[in-house]
């Protein structure tokens, strides 16, 4: 056992690779009850990441992966050998989630956290219309896309990436509000806020032009207005090995290796 990590806990997703892992390790290193846990190793790729961020939100216990999976971004090497040596060098990257405030058309409302973004996507062959607004102040009074997105630093790389977004560093105070496919205004190409700010998104014509609003795994339909904003309250904290944490990670990304 680890001075630093008495009890570890082992999560995995369901792909042969993981469970199979998981049963050697176990063997190992023991598998503690993930409540009493001082470190939780999640097994599989990205995806089993940010669900097993979500499932221990608000605990404080630190997660380091082992890539199992495909992608793997937020992943460390799989080794079998020398977990408890690898726990005690590892360097925390601790971020902060996005807390999501969705109404639908039926005024329901609906909240979420989103560790990488909360998007909104059309519903239909029609695209959307939005009206964008940051701290109370209307920015963007109609964005005609497939959709807009609020990535964190640490989310910035994922779908953010994808739609042409900007990475940002992991301690960068911002955050990235990135269109989706946009047609009018045809050259903008988002923004880079103040991870302070609040974002309210409005979807115009919605009742003709539905819109879904997705926080990381969370997904709510027909939305009427999103509001957007970092929870300073919560810490999730990852584990990495020396020489590739996260920001090295972001870091090698923009440099396209």
């Amino acid at each position: 056992m680890t001075e630093r990590f008495g009890a570890i806990s082992f999560v995995a997703s369901e792909t042969p690779e993981a469970e199979a892992a998981l049963v050697k390790l176990a063997e190992r290193y023991g598998n503690a009850d993930p409540a009493k846990a001082d470190v939780i190793v999640a097994l599989g790729g990205d995806g089993l990441m940010l669900q097993t961020l979500h499932r221990f939100l608000g605990t404080g216990t630190p997660i380091y992966g082992m890539n199992r999976g495909s992608v793997g971004f937020l992943m460390n090497e799989f080794k079998e050998r020398g977990l408890s040596r690898r726990l005690d060098a590892a360097q925390r990257s601790v971020v902060h989630p996005l807390s999501m405030q969705a109404v639908d058309r039926q005024g329901g409302r609906v909240a979420a956290k989103a560790i990488n973004e909360v998007s909104l996507l059309r519903r239909s062959y029609q695209a959307a219309k939005l009206r964008i607004s940051v701290d109370g102040q209307v920015r963007l009074a109609e964005l005609i896309a497939d959709g807009v997105l609020l990535a964190t630093p640490a989310g910035s790389t994922a779908y953010n990436l994808s739609a042409n977004g900007p990475i940002l560093p992991l301690d960068a105070p911002l955050l990235a509000l990135t269109p989706i496919s946009a047609f009018r205004p045809r050259r903008w190409r988002g923004a880079l806020l103040p991870d302070y700010a609040q974002v309210t998104i409005d979807v115009l014509e919605a009742d003709k032009r539905p819109v879904s609003a997705v926080a990381d795994h969370t997904q709510i339909d027909e939305v009427s207005s999103v509001s957007i904003e970092i929870d300073r309250t919560v810490d999730l904290v990852m584990l990495h090995d020396p020489g590739h944490s996260l920001d090295e990670r972001i870091l090698r990304e923009q440099f396209g290796y």
